[in-house]
């Protein structure tokens, strides 16, 4: 039996990331906070270690298979399984550029975090969450990604152009379908959330600066996810949801 719950989230040095490592252990999960960079890494799990919080570092590099491996191999031997797999992080870069004018270098790098990167833990991560009672992968989307909202000329989305973003989170909700369809049989769930746009670095704020209108707070961006990787009952699979509800794919 895998009593206690081992939560993974990666790119949580920061932002909603970082929000929902605190929640989640907050809420008795042993949450390992993942990080690129080693040092903000521990930077973030010391300040949630002050809360007698049980979350320790792992560093991992999402775009290096290397780092994967050996984060894999470390839970493997502290833990022997993995409960939940949060895949957070992601980037942005392409500035909103036109489609004729955006360089697919630029695109490249978004689809190695927000997709391939994405691909890659997962595919590491799932003889460790195997080993669970029950587990749960839950893919940060955006309804950016959203093909249907995208094309519908009513929809706030339809004037919005990042075919470099908005195209690798259409890829992460295809993996979701692909994956859910796949370990449909297993004791694992797979789902797409969207966090909305939300007030941190990634979402245009910086630190030091007001809240844009219309943007939500870190605890808003952080909701949704939170909510699955704590729900009991691990049933659901294959959905693309956010704080009021469904999203259409």
């Amino acid at each position: 039996m895998t009593n206690e719950i081992v939560t993974l989230i990666t790119g949580a040095n920061q932002g909603v990331g970082f929000e929902t490592s605190k929640e989640l252990a907050q809420k008795g999960q042993h949450v390992l906070l993942g990080s690129r960079n080693k040092e903000r890494g521990e930077k973030a799990v010391q300040e949630l270690k002050k809360l007698k919080l049980n979350v320790d570092l792992i560093q991992i590099d999402v775009t290096d298979k290397t780092s994967i491996k050996q984060a894999a191999d470390k839970i493997n031997s502290d833990y022997g399984y993995l409960s939940v797999l949060i895949n957070n992080a992601g980037m942005t870069n392409d500035a909103h550029q036109k489609p004729s004018l955006m360089s697919t270098d630029v695109m490249r790098e978004e689809y190695n975090v927000n997709f391939f990167g994405l691909i890659d833990v997962t595919q590491a991560m799932l003889p460790l969450l195997r080993e669970a009672d029950s587990a749960k992968i839950i893919n940060l989307s955006s309804n950016m990604g959203s093909l249907s909202l995208a094309s519908d000329s009513k929809s706030r989305f339809y004037q919005v152009s990042s075919l470099g973003y908005q195209s690798s989170k259409a890829a992460v909700n295809f993996a979701t379908i692909c994956f859910s369809k796949e370990l449909a049989d297993t004791n694992i769930t797979v789902n797409s959330v969207n966090p909305g746009w939300t007030a941190t670095g990634f979402g245009g704020r910086p630190a030091d600066a007001l809240k844009i209108p219309g943007m939500q707070e870190v605890e808003e961006g952080a909701a949704r996810v939170v909510a699955m990787a704590s729900d009991p009952n691990n049933e659901v699979t294959g959905t693309f949801t956010e704080n009021e509800g469904t999203l259409p794919w």
